[in-house]
């Protein structure tokens, strides 16, 4: 069914792509979902309005709609599924293509997908979420149509059994973030409105969800201050600890990673996840939740997992910095991260037999420069001299960054814009130093 439900997507995406303009896509997903009258559209108060008159749970689904690459389990194909339809019917469901106004104090989640679901008590306590990303463009790993069939039927048990669940549902819900609502963030303020501007140019008045990760990010590094390790590192993919989860599945393990902090712990392939952290889970995204909020210097984490059918206690044990273990490399992040910490440099660790052709030592600091930027704050680092195809084998007198993500934590959680670092290069088998501005 996954292969299916790429192929369609793809020939849909294509389609659209050459038929509308994002404009137009926009304003005709609002006329074609306001006419049809299944999802409330843009209005989560009267969601929530209808949710308790009716008593139904509500699912939202936070969908950026300019960006066809957001089509992902697209609307139509969610709407018309056999199983997935009559679930849907059993709830408010509620759309959502804007981040503009949004209550951040509620609805947070991993801003560098391009889709999210929640899963809703009237009284706003979360049922869980859904919606996983550990690549650019390949979802199939992650999600699946069955994987949400079966998040929705855990939601409405949750919600059929609300009393006696509901204090173990209290985790679902973060702390505040640093605003109340993305355009309350000062790289964002001024730039746009809590509504999109459906009188004007919709399409730029949108608040995309990755700006709000970005706006956070930004809002430490312009105070010069380190990113946090939570913001830096956000939403750890199950694989950082060791778990690959089935898609098809709602929080189960189709595979553990050996010498991970998860198989130290016991996992066994085909564990279904019961509680994480106390949180009854859903889906890979409720894992997801529970590691976002783990403390990045390290913590104990309770898990139960059925195993064929029997309860079992696992003691998941997470060492400092176990964020680091994760890939930024698909991130929209990594895109800011490369031009304040590298100047716009795109940066490939080379193979052991790359180092040896160019007289390195295996275990050698070898970051290859792929790409250097030309325009703008991202083409600071060729302005100063980089060019592609150099290899830098120290980086402010570290020779221990192995990777991109290494050299771009180290400087987004230790230097401020407006430092200079010394970067020691090999061109052509001549060694050079360039003296390389860390940017705002």
């Amino acid at each position: 069914m996954r292969s299916l439900l790429c192929f369609l997507i793809t020939i849909s995406v294509a389609q659209m792509a050459v038929a509308q303009t994002r404009e137009e896509l926009v304003r005709g997903d609002k006329a074609k979902v306001e006419a049809e009258g299944f999802w409330i559209y843009n209005d989560l108060s009267g969601a929530f309005a209808e949710a308790r008159r009716t008593g139904k749970p509500i699912v939202v689904v936070l969908r950026c709609l300019p960006c066809h690459e957001c089509v992902k389990l697209d609307d139509e194909l969610v709407d018309t599924d056999p199983v997935i339809r009559p679930l849907l019917e059993q709830f408010v469901c509620a759309r959502q293509v804007a981040t503009n106004g949004l209550d951040l104090s509620l609805f947070q989640y991993d801003t560098d997908q391009s889709f999210a679901v929640f899963f809703l008590n009237a009284d706003k306590t979360i049922y869980g979420r859904f919606g996983t990303r550990s690549h650019r463009t390949d979802w199939l790993d992650d999600v699946s149509l069955e994987g949400l069939a079966k998040a929705l039927k855990g939601a409405l048990n949750l919600h059929k059994n609300y009393d006696s669940v509901r204090s173990s549902l209290a985790g679902k819900r973060g702390a505040p973030m640093e605003f109340a609502s993305p355009e309350l963030y000062p790289s964002l303020k001024g730039k746009f409105t809590n509504a999109l501007n459906y009188k004007g140019d919709v399409v730029k008045s949108c608040i995309h969800c990755h700006q709000i990760g970005d706006a956070q990010r930004e809002f430490y590094w312009s105070a010069k201050k380190p990113i946090p390790d939570k913001v830096l590192w956000p939403y750890p993919h199950p694989k950082a600890v060791g778990l690959v989860m089935d898609p098809d599945e709602m929080a189960t393990v189709e595979n553990v990673l050996p010498n991970s902090a998860a198989a130290a712990a016991g996992f066994r392939s085909g564990d279904s996840i019961e509680f994480f952290n106390g949180q009854p889970m859903l889906s890979t995204a409720d894992v997801q939740w529970v590691l976002h909020n783990v403390n990045p210097d390290g913590a104990d984490v309770p898990v139960t997992v059925n195993r064929n059918g029997r309860k079992v206690d696992l003691p998941l044990t997470l060492a400092r910095d176990w964020r680091r273990e994760g890939d930024l490399s698909w991130r929209v992040t990594t895109w800011g991260l490369r031009r304040i910490a590298a100047g716009g440099l795109v940066l490939k660790t080379l193979s052991v037999d790359e180092r040896g052709t160019h007289g390195l030592s295996p275990t050698a600091m070898a970051l290859h420069v792929d790409r250097a930027g030309k325009y703008g704050p991202h083409g600071t680092a060729r302005r100063v001299g980089f060019r592609e195809g150099d290899i830098i084998t120290a980086f402010d007198g570290r020779r221990d960054l192995k990777t991109e993500q290494d050299l771009l934590t180290y400087v987004a959680t230790s230097k401020k814009h407006g430092d200079r670092v010394s970067v020691e290069v090999l061109r052509e088998s001549r060694r050079m130093t360039y003296s390389l501005p860390i940017q705002p």
